[in-house]
């Protein structure tokens, strides 16, 4: 277990290479480990714990039927969890249904929140899987090593014309570059928005709401609490069990059982709520800020010129103004991963470059 646990953590190690936002990566890498961590801590807890354990009358056997109880279902009676516990009812939303099998809400996706888990984490890593596959290594190949060791000053003179001859003599040849890291990060949206609503039909509707009334649990008064944790996640049900009499006769055993891995899955899940939100949160401002750069070009020379500060802001717009959305965002790229004074250098060289060719043309 911990040996799968600390094969995860070099999906968050520090990147060397940049070509994506820090958004973009808290959705693929930090999300999907985050996901398989708990995937991994309820596999665990599922098979060296028991996961259910049942009250049966001692003429039953046990086991047999804390295995019928897992892999069909058990169920609670929701106007019990009204109910003052100790007094009306044994345990939160265990109570008579008198026959009423319509009256019952049936569990059965408990079993399988582990499997959801692994799911969910290899949907929010293909945004990652997909880029890395579109990027095939450009930034990394025109970086050369610039940013592992110290270079002499005829080598980072060669390295920065090698990057110079590439964007010039490929210019305007970056539009799909750009657009497809753009459609990645609208993946990452499409993929938590999906998310929350498959997320929400999995547990019949009370997702979408489950950390508001959480907060709001502490605040209600106290005869009319109901803990929606465990409204979602009973860690006491009720289980049916059929069986043949000596006679032939068909006899119904009702169970109580005990459901102790739901204490491990309501903590999974409300981390999971609120992680959601704030990851939505940003996606969308992500959103908005990628609509304002392919949208409102004249913002361009000013986030160029917020990615290295040593330059001017003449510098920034006049190269802004000979290149394309794809060739700009390869400039803003390579200044994530390149030293300010080079980047500079690099950008005022370039700068004069493109306004040679421009006036030759």
């Amino acid at each position: 277990m911990l040996k799968l646990l600390g094969g995860l953590k070099g999906y968050l190690k520090w990147q060397e290479i940049s070509t994506d936002s820090m958004v973009f990566r808290m959705h693929n890498l930090f999300t999907a480990v985050l996901l398989l961590t708990c995937s991994m801590i309820i596999t665990a807890t599922q098979f060296v714990g028991n996961p259910i354990s049942c009250i049966v009358p001692s003429a039953l056997p046990t086991q047999p039927i804390n295995t019928y109880c897992w892999i069909t279902s058990t169920f609670t009676m929701p106007d019990a969890f009204n109910r003052q516990v100790g007094l009306e009812v044994a345990h939160p939303g265990i109570a008579n249904d008198f026959g009423d099998v319509d009256a019952r809400k049936y569990y059965t996706y408990y079993q399988w929140v582990c499997f959801v888990l692994f799911f969910q984490a290899m949907a929010c890593y293909l945004p990652h899987w997909l880029w890395s596959i579109w990027e095939g290594g450009l930034i990394k190949t025109l970086m050369n090593d610039m940013n592992e060791k110290l270079e002499d000053e005829d080598s980072l003179t060669k390295k920065k014309n090698v990057i110079m001859d590439y964007l010039v003599s490929h210019i305007r040849t970056h539009n799909t570059y750009v657009y497809r890291y753009f459609a990645c990060e609208a993946l990452c949206l499409v993929n938590i928005l999906v998310q929350l609503y498959l997320m929400n039909r999995f547990f019949d509707g009370e997702f979408v709401t489950y950390g508001l009334r959480v907060l709001h649990f502490s605040e209600a008064p106290q005869e009319e609490r109901v803990d929606p944790m465990v409204y979602i996640f009973p860690r006491v049900t009720k289980c049916i069990f059929h069986k043949y009499g000596a006679s032939g006769t068909i006899q119904k055993h009702d169970s109580l059982c005990i459901l102790p891995l739901n204490i491990v899955n309501e903590k999974t899940y409300i981390f999971i709520w609120f992680w959601y939100l704030i990851l939505t949160l940003m996606l969308l401002g992500l959103m908005f800020y990628r609509a304002a750069i392919i949208f409102a070009p004249v913002v361009r020379p000013k986030i160029l010129q917020l990615s290295s500060r040593l330059l001017e802001l003449e510098t920034c717009q006049s190269i802004t103004k000979k290149i394309e959305l794809g060739d700009w965002w390869v400039l803003y790229v390579l200044s994530s991963n390149m030293d300010s004074l080079i980047y500079v250098e690099l950008l005022r060289e370039l700068t004069k470059k493109m306004g040679e060719i421009h006036r030759e043309g």
